[in-house]
């Protein structure tokens, strides 16, 4: 195991090894995205699946098999079946705010373990669905549990990490996220192919692998000093920092995080708090970072990859085969992300990958406008293969960038007193915007038609603009100095840092004169 410093702007050094215990602990809690992930590739598999359409969305079955189209880009054009997707991410929202008071007064271990059992539930609900009804309250009880592990699971790896390999070790979440597309996608590639019309049952049933390997990890993982501490058990807490630090010497970083904690206790609405001065520059990147997450476009790619594809004219086999290779880059730029973070920094990956995208989205929106009418049958060999890489040239960049950190910077730029009410909040827009996307993309695909590309790379243009000027560097800072060492150094957030102590500072000052003390 490596040994080193982690140094505060106190001048304090926090000695931390990578021990195996904080590996071990960070893997098990990041199969929260495993399971996330999966929810989001396997619901566009079975809306291209035949035999799943038949049984629950009829009218869609009859336009998909129809021989003469209104328009090629409106196949799948229906609110039911959008709402299919998009009601996990709705009851998600919900969720988390229920998510929020039990990962403060229950622990972040204890949450990630609710988040399990519903993903079991929801999973037994769509795997035996036998009419609408039951298919959508089975999407419901998965997206309680989207709101409990997406709420719990970061802050927990920011928590429980040492300083200098936080962000790598918080992006196995996003990791875990990828993967479980890619699963899905391998999935629904093979049962898209059973006879019998119970493949779709198949492709849904399996999320029970990731569910239970969540609620299993949950129960084997400690929970974090910051919990324990934040809670009450301080000796508790210094016992599992020292076995997670790999070190006996734990005394400053102990303190430190006792002293968050009073301050923390000292806030009895954190939700209002989010909403002081001081912590509006948190609030405001946080909220803003999902918003800009869900207009990149990348959830309208992955939750209906295959029906894109289908979309673009490639054949049944093809648009899974194709969503497979997406799912594969998606992967494989994830674990790029966890190499480079910690060592290119946040603001430079973000900066590069919004040039990507744009540029990406763009060469899709001017081939499709080309070369995709209406009605056309097909896009033609050479041009779908140019989509296909234009596609995993997006994705790709999205998933060293926008798609970890999104969740990174926000779980580790809240102080301890509003964290878990931010981390809520971050949680919330994030699915409200998902659900958004989800809810209306297959709709704006048949309108906007190759426009739709176009729109989202406006966006793109846009966020880059918001990291270039308001994001800062979080970069090797700790978790609980960022006050000092990020927002009061920003040319723009430091006037309300500063602006804040001021006014405390006029205040203790009359304090003191109407005690006498002047």
């Amino acid at each position: 195991m490596a040994g080193g410093f982690a140094v505060s702007s106190s001048g304090a050094e926090f000695e931390a090894k990578i021990t195996p215990i904080v590996i071990i602990s960070c893997i098990m809690a990041a199969t929260g995205g495993l399971m996330f992930g999966y929810d989001v590739g396997v619901s566009g598999g079975v809306t291209s699946m035949p035999e799943f359409l038949k049984k629950f969305f009829p009218v869609v079955y009859r336009k998909t098999t129809a021989k003469h189209l209104e328009s090629n880009y409106c196949k799948y054009d229906n609110q039911g079946l959008q709402l299919f997707t998009s009601s996990l991410y709705l009851a998600g929202l919900t969720a988390t705010f229920f998510a929020s008071y039990t990962t403060r007064k229950l622990g972040r271990r204890l949450t990630m373990l609710i988040a399990g059992v519903f993903f079991i539930i929801g999973t037994i609900f769509n795997a035996a669905a036998e009419n609408l009804a039951m298919l959508i309250i089975g999407r419901i009880l998965l997206g309680c549990g989207v709101g409990f592990a997406n709420q719990a699971v970061p802050v927990f790896l920011s928590e429980i990490a040492p300083t200098r390999i936080r962000g790598g070790l918080n992006i196995l979440f996003q990791l875990n996220v990828t993967i479980g597309i890619l699963f899905a996608n391998l999935v629904n590639y093979g049962t898209a192919k059973i006879k019998g019309g119970w493949g779709w049952r198949l492709s849904l049933g399996l999320a029970g692998i990731p569910a239970c390997l969540l609620t299993i990890g949950a129960l084997l993982v400690v929970d974090t000093p910051n919990s324990l501490i934040e809670r009450g058990h301080l000796e508790k807490g210094k016992e599992v920092l020292r076995k997670i630090r790999g070190t006996d010497n734990v005394e400053p970083e102990f303190n430190e995080l006792v002293e968050a904690s009073r301050i923390a206790k000292e806030v009895k609405h954190p939700f209002r708090n989010l909403l002081k001065r001081k912590n509006r520059p948190q609030l405001i990147i946080a909220v803003a970072l999902q918003i800009f997450q869900q207009f990149t476009g990348i959830n309208a790619i992955m939750f209906y990859a295959p029906v894109l594809f289908n979309t673009l004219g490639f054949a049944g086999d093809a648009s899974l085969y194709s969503a497979v290779i997406t799912g594969a880059v998606n992967v494989l730029s994830t674990v790029v992300s966890i190499y480079s973070v910690d060592k290119v920094g946040r603001r430079m990956l973000l900066l590069e990958a919004g040039v990507q995208m744009f540029l990406s989205q763009v060469v899709i929106a001017i081939i499709l406008g080309l070369k995709l009418s209406d009605n056309s049958d097909n896009l033609g060999k050479g041009y779908a293969i140019l989509v296909v890489v234009m596609v995993c040239t997006f994705v790709s960049s999205f998933a060293w960038s926008w798609g970890p950190l999104g969740w990174l910077i926000p779980s580790e730029t809240f102080p301890l007193e509003t964290r878990s009410a931010g981390q809520s909040v971050t949680v919330c827009v994030n699915l409200l915007f998902t659900f958004v996307i989800a809810q209306a993309f297959l709709s704006m695909l048949c309108h906007f038609k190759f426009g739709i590309f176009l729109f989202f790379s406006g966006w793109v243009l846009v966020m880059s603009f918001f990291v270039l000027f308001l994001l800062p560097e979080t970069k090797n800072i700790p978790i609980e100095e960022m006050t000092e060492r990020v927002w009061k150094q920003h040319w723009l957030w430091k006037r309300f840092m500063d602006d804040d102590d001021d006014h405390n500072n006029v205040v203790k000052v009359g304090d003191k004169i109407n005690n006498g003390a002047y």
